[in-house]
C-alpha cells in the first residue's frame, strides 16, 4: 500500500514538473532595451510574440478596472533649447553656466493632464527640475516655454532634457527626451 502512494506521488510530481518545464519553455523572459537603456522588468516572449510592460514605453497609461481596458497615449512632443542669443542648442562647449530656456510643441494629446515638468539630467545621473506647472485648460495641442534657466554644464557628456506629463490620476511620466552634448 505504501509503495502505491509513493508511486502516485512520483507520477504526480513528474507530471507537474513536466508541465512547469513546458510552461517555462513556452514563456521566456527577455532583456528589453529602450533607446539603449535596459528596462528593469524586461519583457516576455510567449508563443513567438514579445510582450513589453506598457508603463515602460514613455507614454501615459490609464487602466480602467471596470472594463479591463488599458489606454496608452503617446503625444508628439518636440523640444528646442534656446540661449539668450536665441540660438538653438544641441551641442555646446564646456563653458560652465549657461542660461537657456526650453520651448516645447505638444500635439496629439488625447487625454487630460494636470501638470507638466521639464528636468535636466547630467551624465552622472544627477537630475534637477527646470520648471513645472499645472495645466488648467485642456487641449490636444499647445506650446510650452520655460522661464530662463541657468545651469552649470560642469562635465563633458550627454545631458538629457526630459519632458514629463502628469495625468489627472497618477504621477509624472516621461513622454519625451532631448539630448544636449557637451564637448571640450
Amino acid at each position: 500500500m505504501r509503495w502505491r502512494r509513493v508511486a502516485i506521488m512520483v507520477v504526480a510530481f513528474s507530471l507537474m514538473g513536466g508541465s512547469l518545464l513546458f510552461a517555462d519553455s513556452a514563456t521566456q523572459k527577455v532583456k528589453l532595451l529602450l533607446n539603449g537603456q535596459e528596462i528593469q522588468d524586461g519583457g516576455y516572449t510567449i508563443e513567438g510574440k514579445t510582450y513589453v510592460p506598457v508603463r515602460e514605453l514613455e507614454g501615459l497609461v490609464e487602466y480602467n478596472d471596470a472594463t479591463k481596458t488599458v489606454n496608452y497615449y503617446k503625444p508628439n512632443v518636440h523640444m528646442f533649447l534656446f540661449t539668450e542669443e536665441s540660438a538653438v542648442i544641441g551641442i555646446i562647449k564646456k563653458t560652465g553656466k549657461l542660461k537657456f530656456n526650453v520651448f516645447a510643441q505638444i500635439d496629439e494629446l488625447r487625454t487630460d493632464i494636470s501638470a507638466v515638468r521639464i528636468s535636466i539630467t547630467a551624465p552622472d545621473g544627477d537630475s534637477k527640475v527646470i520648471q513645472s506647472e499645472e495645466i488648467k485648460e485642456q487641449t490636444d495641442n499647445f506650446w510650452y516655454r520655460t522661464k530662463d534657466y541657468s545651469y552649470d554644464f560642469k562635465a563633458e557628456g550627454k545631458y538629457i532634457i526630459g519632458f514629463y506629463m502628469k495625468p489627472v490620476v497618477g504621477d509624472y511620466t516621461l513622454v519625451s527626451e532631448k539630448s544636449v552634448n557637451v564637448v571640450k
